[in-house]
């Protein structure tokens, strides 16, 4: 049986007088595609903030590839996020002043790779995924689901383990919805990327292993 890769043990998180996570639990294993729904407000995005080290929790554990994240220093936990931990955001955080190639090799040279081998991997992917033709193109040009899909492969870009995407599919139609949820489980059978998708639609059919409920801040698993 293989160990937990995320443990959340009892989180709480308030912000100013509004308790936003109470006593929150969860547990994800390797090759898991959980999805988390829920309303707007109801707390998706600090919980991967809170997975992914962006922000500490005001109580409970958190763990990551059997590690307590309280233990490791600030460059340690940026060192997670740069290796271990890609993030899809639900507005893209494309960089306009870059092109579609630049974007995605912006990770590989924030970690030091050198120009050539950014390149070949970043060829690699879009000719993977079938965008090769996006990759001298800016993001204004783009639809809004291909830059979601170049958002994606810049979350793969540095092999991380974990994907923690934040609504990824509100920003765009049914048809690029559909496009970009058939990629993220290409990406979690074929890659073995553990990924926790948050969503505010409570029926959308979805590839999950597991599905829970973020509702009055608990996790309910569905």
């Amino acid at each position: 049986m293989p160990d937990n890769l995320i443990e959340l043990v009892d989180i709480w998180k308030a912000y100013g007088s509004t308790q936003v996570l109470k006593g929150l639990c969860l547990n994800v294993r390797e090759g898991d595609f959980i999805v988390v729904r829920g309303r707007s407000g109801a707390g998706k995005t600090t919980l991967l903030k809170i997975v992914g080290l962006l922000e500490p929790p005001d109580r409970g554990i958190v763990r990551l590839f059997n590690q307590n994240v309280n233990d490791l220093s600030d460059d340690e936990k940026s060192s997670v996020r740069l290796y271990k931990v890609g993030f899809i955001f639900q507005f893209f955080n494309l960089i306009p002043k870059l092109t579609v190639l630049e974007n995605i090799e912006l990770p590989l040279a924030i970690a030091g790779v050198d120009r050539r081998q950014r390149r070949e991997r970043v060829y690699q992917l879009l000719k993977y995924f079938g965008l090769l033709d996006l990759a001298e193109r800016f993001p204004e040009t783009l639809s809004g689901g291909e830059r979601q899909r170049v958002a994606i492969i810049r979350a793969i870009v540095n092999n991380p383990k974990i994907i923690l995407a934040d609504e990824p599919t509100s920003s765009i139609d049914n048809e690029n919805s559909e496009l970009l949820i058939s990629l993220l489980s290409r990406i979690n059978k074929e890659r073995i990327v553990t990924i926790i998708l948050t969503t505010t639609d409570l029926y959308e059919k979805l590839p999950a292993t597991r599905e829970y409920l973020l509702k009055d801040g608990v996790l309910k698993q569905k």
